[in-house]
């Protein structure tokens, strides 16, 4: 592994400690003017940004690149603008630092508070979607901490722009530019050595497929929060409103196909069956999905294709689906612990029992009632731009915002007080 690399991303994390103790005591006037700023000029910078990806995704296409893989990298104006006021929708929120979490005056005299402060630095390893680039440069501000940026080979272009861009303008309202930074992602190892910066770096955050969050977690000496896989489920049950359903499993699939909120998998009672799997087959077939899916879907659509457990473990991140009949919520549930990534599970149903029964059985970070899968997210539970969906339990679970990127301290006052 070349010396140089490493005193590159070692550089860059000492810059992000330095530029984080200003952050750490800014006040959160000066935040959000540099994240008002850092929109106004994303906007501004807009065809900059556009003519940059262009790049990308025709290198990414003539690289033989997926193309739902390439939606994930691909810019326009209206994402550019999404991105945009998904940073100055974050400089409206409240700050999290110095909020209490909690307080007391113990027995002895001495005023325990607990506080939110920053995490410090943080790393982030990601693929594709250059829009993380400026959604986890902006939360990360906002939370008082300096960020490292490594996002992957194909969107380099992109994200140097955009991390141009956001630093000129953090600079232009008085915090240090290196609070923002992006690292090199030509070489694999620039990753391995932001993992291994344990001392310069304080959390560690992947976002991307199995096989870059699984590299992340088995070999980072940096703590990690683990960001996950969306195998996500849509069970209906033998009380639904057949109508609700179809739109929910229609939307959670075909909304948009390549992230990880979009459904992988449907389960059927078996009671509503006969008349929901014909329905529900014929809806997805005019979107173009395949559904690989059990014997009563083979019966019902012929160019159903036979489903294996690869199958139901498969997050397809495309227009396909897997699908199979169940005899109880129960079964539901047993599908679902045993396939599911532990991202997002939606139930529709008529019976508040039911739904109660399966959102405390299928223990993942979001669970759905009546409701799209689609709507796990950030924005959408109003918590402004997010940085990642975590799986994991300790820490952080579900979408992270502002609150998931901070610790706490004890600040204990006393008047003299010895032990």
């Amino acid at each position: 592994m070349s010396s140089d690399l490493r005193e590159v991303v070692h550089g860059a994390a000492r810059r992000a400690r330095t530029a984080s103790i200003d952050l750490a005591t800014a006040t959160r006037g000066t935040k959000d003017a540099a994240l008002v700023a850092a929109a106004e000029a994303l906007v501004a910078a807009t065809d900059r940004i556009v003519a940059a990806n262009d790049e990308d995704v025709t290198a990414a296409r003539d690289a033989g690149t997926p193309e739902n893989v390439v939606d994930r990298l691909r810019l326009d104006t209206a994402r550019v603008a999404a991105f945009a006021t998904g940073v100055s929708d974050i400089a409206v929120l409240p700050d999290p630092i110095g909020e209490v979490v909690r307080g007391s005056v113990l027995p002895n005299g001495l005023r325990l508070t607990q506080v939110r402060v920053p995490m410090g630095v943080i790393g982030m390893i990601y693929e594709g979607r250059p829009n993380v680039t400026a959604d986890a440069a902006a939360i990360c501000l906002k939370a008082g901490s300096a960020v490292l940026l490594r996002g992957s080979a194909s969107a380099a272009r992109s994200n140097e722009v955009i991390v141009e861009v956001m630093r000129e303008a953090v600079a232009s309202a008085g915090l240090p530019a290196d609070v923002i930074q992006l690292l090199p992602s030509e070489d694999r190892a620039s990753a391995t050595e932001l993992m291994k910066a344990r001392g310069l770096v304080d959390l560690v955050i992947p976002r991307g497929g199995a096989g870059l969050i699984r590299t992340v977690v088995e070999e980072s000496t940096v703590p990690v929060i683990e960001t996950g896989t969306g195998n996500c489920h849509v069970y209906v049950d033998e009380d639904a409103d057949l109508d609700m359903a179809l739109d929910i499993v229609v939307n959670a699939k075909t909304q948009r196909t390549s992230v990880c909120n979009a459904a992988e998998s449907l389960l059927v009672h078996r009671a509503v069956a006969d008349e929901f799997v014909p329905r529900v087959t014929a809806a997805l077939r005019e979107h173009d999905v395949l559904i690989h899916g059990d014997p009563t879907f083979i019966a019902a659509d012929a160019s159903v294709l036979p489903a294996s457990d690869d199958d139901y473990a498969t997050e397809y991140l495309d227009l396909e689906i897997s699908a199979r009949v169940v005899d109880s919520v129960d079964d539901a549930i047993t599908h679902v612990r045993r396939f599911s990534s532990g991202h997002t599970e939606a139930i529709v149903t008529g019976t508040s029992a039911t739904a109660r029964r399966f959102t405390l059985g299928v223990d993942s970070a979001a669970v759905m009632v009546n409701a799209s899968t689609r709507f796990t997210d950030g924005g959408e539970f109003g918590f402004g731009a997010e940085i990642g969906i975590s799986t994991q339990k300790l820490h952080a679970r579900g979408p992270m915002g502002l609150t998931e990127m901070t610790t706490t301290t004890y600040v204990v006052e006393g008047d003299g007080h010895v032990r």
